[in-house]
Order: structure tokens, then sequence, then C-alpha cells
């Protein structure tokens, strides 16, 4: 083995320009890949970020207006949806899908004044405790709402950390403000939970039980949206198909036509989780394809440099088989030759490919943008992982196998006469 990577050295060292610039050819090769893959993950993970914030296998159910005439009731009604239309989820056709049901209901426009200090144009939500499960609301200190809270009509609120932190004067001490008295507009709530609001956009919204709601303002039983959460479904078809179930059940609670898609709106999140992870899986195949190809330019090189030494060698292998050597020693010299260049040279491209990754995620993965009114970062977090590296490993490995195969076969096929006979 030792005379092995003296050989191979000895033939780099003789040839140690055009080896370079082979070299440079993979180098580049493999850190477009990593470059391409990592600014493919952050892309993916920036539009991917707002999913977390719920939970994938809900659904959301709101009011629209009617598209079409039925039942003696003309095109164009709107249709509200209301507390009660929960109960069309606890049914029997639904109870073997169905786990969670909530509600909203929102007020806008008021001041949240704490001391001294105040936020302006906040909003109160009023919800149900499965809320913290199905919007997946994560708690900096306290609790969420309770049903005991639903029950008993409390007035007590959960604000967001941003509003914490202003209160306190920018401290993160978040529990002493459990029990505090907040008043938002000319009502009184005590703080019972800080929760983490969404620093992409102005987050202003205080949850308070929606029955605390209802009974303060004095209102209907219209409500914003009913959510809901489900279980048992893994394809589009069975998707599509359940939101049409619940789609026809909603229509014919308002008198509306069982095909009437404008009557009430769904927002389907397991469908749309569904579609994000096909995009997902298209991007990152696609940039891999990019990649694999301006890695294979590379391997040329490498194979063509291989090509040339052989060429050049055709005396030296000559003598070497004159002297006793097998076809199998050539072809193992030639293949371990191609095999390190694309390895060490390769790795090099890796390692410069992870650098500039961080370099992204330190200038780039800063910046936001404006979707929607919406602060967006353009990459969240552009790096590749353990897996990533593994496979670009193997590549590497396999590339300057096959890149080193064709011209060490040339080599093992060689005739010793003739090759003592070449120049």
């Amino acid at each position: 083995m030792r005379d092995l990577f003296i050989e191979i050295w000895e033939s780099i060292r003789r040839n140690k320009v055009r080896t370079s610039l082979t070299g440079l050819a993979v180098a580049w090769g493999i850190f477009m890949l990593i470059v391409l893959v990592g600014a493919g993950n952050g892309l993916l993970n920036a539009f991917l970020s707002d999913s977390d914030s719920f939970a994938s296998n809900t659904m959301m159910v709101g009011g629209g207006r009617t598209s079409k005439a039925y039942d003696g009731l003309k095109q164009g009604r709107r249709i509200h949806v209301k507390d009660g239309d929960m109960d069309i989820l606890r049914r029997q056709e639904f109870s073997d899908r169905v786990d969670l049901i909530s509600t909203s209901l929102s007020k806008n426009g008021y001041t949240m004044t704490y001391g001294r200090r105040y936020f302006t144009n906040v909003s109160l939500n009023g919800t149900y405790p499965s809320d913290v499960e199905m919007n997946r609301v994560k708690m900096e200190a306290g609790r969420f709402i309770n049903q005991k809270d639903i029950t008993d009509k409390r007035k007590v609120i959960i604000i967001t950390h941003l509003h914490a932190k202003n209160f306190l004067v920018g401290s993160t001490d978040y529990d002493r403000l459990l029990g505090q008295s907040v008043k938002v507009g000319n009502l009184s709530f005590t703080i019972i939970g800080v929760r983490h609001g969404d620093e992409n956009r102005d987050d202003r919204e205080l949850y308070v039980p929606y029955t605390t709601l209802k009974s303060i303002f004095g209102l209907s039983d219209e409500v914003d949206d009913i959510t809901f959460s489900f279980h048992g479904l893994t394809t589009q078809a069975e998707s599509d198909a359940f939101e049409k179930e619940v789609r026809t059940a909603f229509n014919a609670a308002h008198r509306a036509a069982p095909d009437d898609n404008s009557a009430v709106w769904i927002w389907n999140r397991f469908s749309q989780n569904l579609q994000m992870e096909k995009a997902q899986s298209i991007l990152i195949t696609a940039l891999w394809i990019i990649g694999l190809f301006t890695l294979v330019s590379g391997v040329v090189g490498v194979s063509n440099i291989m090509l040339i030494t052989v060429k050049e060698r055709t005396h030296e292998f000559g003598i070497r088989k004159a002297l006793g050597a097998r076809p199998g020693n050539i072809l193992k010299l030639i293949v371990a030759e191609s095999v390190l260049i694309t390895a060490f040279f390769g790795y090099i491209g890796m390692l410069l490919g992870m650098i500039a990754c961080q370099i992204l995620d330190a200038t780039v993965g800063q910046s936001k943008m404006e979707i929607f009114g919406q602060s967006v970062k353009m990459l969240d977090n552009p790096t590749v992982g353990l897996g990533t590296a593994i496979g670009a490993t193997v590549v590497l490995i396999v590339a300057g196998t096959i890149a080193g195969i064709f011209p060490a076969s040339q080599a093992a096929k060689v005739k010793p006469i003739e090759a003592l006979r070449a120049d």
C-alpha cells in the first residue's frame, strides 16, 4: 500500500499544473453542489417557517357567499358560520376522523395599557383550550386558557413575549407579569400566560376565553371560523374526499347547494402540507441534478487527465508488464490515483461549500423581504445536513472510480512489446 501511494505521489508531482487544474474542476463541482443544496434548503426553510405555527392535520372553515340558487334561496346569499356549527363535526359520520374542535372570534382596534406603557391597535381573540395544540401556541411563561376559564367566563388574557418584553423594559423575566392586570380599552384582564409572538409580522393578538369575549360584548353566535384537527388521512385523494364531506355537511346546515364551493371556505392545511412536501422534493431533486451535472464536468476532466497520463506512461507500463506486473496491478494504480485526486480536491470543495453556506446564513440569511405585508427571511438556515455530506462522499468515491475505470482498462490492455516500442 505504501508503494502504491509513493507511485501515485510521483505521478502527481510530475504533472502538478495539470493535476491542479483538473482538481479545481472537481472542487468547483462539489462546491456548487453543496452551495446549491444549502441555498435550496434555506429557501424552503424560509417559506416553510410559517407552517410550524400550526398542526398540519387541521382544517379551518369560514363563511362565504353562495354561488347558485338553492332550496328557494337566491344566489349571492351571505353564509355566517356559528359556534353551534361545531356540533356538525361531532356527528357520527365525522367522529372517527375528528379529534379537537375550536372556534375563534376577534375584536380589533383596542389599546392595551400596563402602567405607563401601552400598545395600540391590539386585538382580542376569543378561543378554546384546544387552540394551543392546533395552532401550536408556544408558551414562554404561565399557561394557556383552560376549560375552567371557559366555564366561569374568567377575564384572563394571554399576551405575547413582544408585549411582555416592552412592559418589563427589555427584561425576559416574564413570570413577573403573571397575575398582573392589564387594561384593554376600558376592560381589565389578569395575565395568566405569555406566548411566543411572531416576530416576522406585527403580532398584536391577545388570547382570551371565547365565552368571556362573547359575554362581555354581548355577541351573537356568529364566529370568524371553526378549526378542527383530524387523523387517518395519508394521500391527497383522501384529503380531497374528506374536505368534500365537510363542505357538504356545512352547506346542508346553511341551506346551500352540496356542490357550492363558495358557500363556505375551507383552508385544508393537510393538503397544503402535502403540496409543500411535493414542491420541496422537486426543488431538492432539481438542485441535486444541477449540482451533479456540474460535478460531472470535473469528473470528465479527471478521466481525461488519466487518459493522458496513461498515454504518457505507456512505455513504463510495458516495462512493468515485461517484469511480471499483472493487468490488475496497473488497473489498481490508475483507479487509485483517480480516486485520490477526486476525493482530495472534492473534500476541499465540500469544505469551502460548507463555509460558503455559513457566510450565506450570516449575510443573506439575515435579510428580510415583504410578502403580503409580512416580513419574511430570504433564507433560513441555508446549510446542508449530515445526510447530504454522506451522500456527497459517496458521489465522490463513485465519481473517482468511474473516472479512472476507462483509462485504467486502456492501460491494462497495453501489450509489453508495443509499449516498449512506444516513444
